[in-house]
């Protein structure tokens, strides 16, 4: 199973790392990373990621996994990453993003009438790119699997590894990275935390102070 992971400056580091993590340790997969030109990308922050190859080398993938990021806007308006979006998703088995990787599909036209999911402050411009937008952590329809924000995507990929490889494969992943969240809050949703912190985080999101 060849998954690839393509990365640009500015995407959300987690929103490739974390998937990357659980679907490197899947028996026989292969995960690459593929960028405007191979070489090095940053990521918001400052962290640095290696794209393996360019664009135009990748033409076929049985795995499209697409992260988000403030990086992904001015792609959004980018005919090449759109056509290769395109071209690539027409031969993949799963088509996949995380967390604003949804509005990058969207804007290549694939999520037309399709349920998907992305980060909760973005599913009013997911609708408006033709998306039914859905809450919860990702959400399946056909072929495409989409997350929630960041940490949403190491939900998704162990659900792929399940769909896949079956639920063992999938919990001795989950397993073997100690994935057990247990934070001290529980406001990792905007249904669960407190409604002056959701309003703070929209207005940090808006621009604010």
């Amino acid at each position: 199973m060849r998954v690839t992971i393509p990365i640009y400056d500015g995407l959300a580091a987690l929103d490739a790392a974390g998937p990357y993590e659980v679907l490197r340790n899947a028996p026989g997969w292969e995960v690459g990373f593929v960028g405007d030109e191979p070489g090095e990308v940053r990521a918001e922050g400052g962290l640095g990621l290696l794209a393996d190859r360019a664009l135009e080398e990748v033409a076929e993938t049985d795995v499209l996994l697409v992260p988000g990021g403030l990086g992904c806007r001015p792609l959004m308006r980018d005919e090449r990453w759109l056509g290769w979006l395109r071209a690539v998703d027409a031969t993949t088995r799963w088509t996949t993003s995380v967390c604003t990787g949804s509005l990058l599909l969207g804007a290549a036209g694939l999520l037309d009438g399709r349920r998907a999911t992305t980060n909760w402050l973005e599913l009013e411009q997911l609708a408006e790119l033709g998306a039914d937008p859905v809450g919860g952590r990702f959400v399946e329809d056909g072929r495409l699997l989409t997350a929630a924000g960041v940490t949403a995507g190491i939900d998704m990929a162990i659900h792929l590894v399940a769909a896949e490889l079956g639920p063992e494969v999938a919990q001795a992943i989950q397993l073997g990275i100690e994935y057990d969240p247990d934070p001290p809050f529980d406001s990792g949703s905007p249904e669960k935390a407190p409604p002056e912190i959701v309003a703070l985080v929209r207005q940090v999101a808006a621009g604010g102070e």
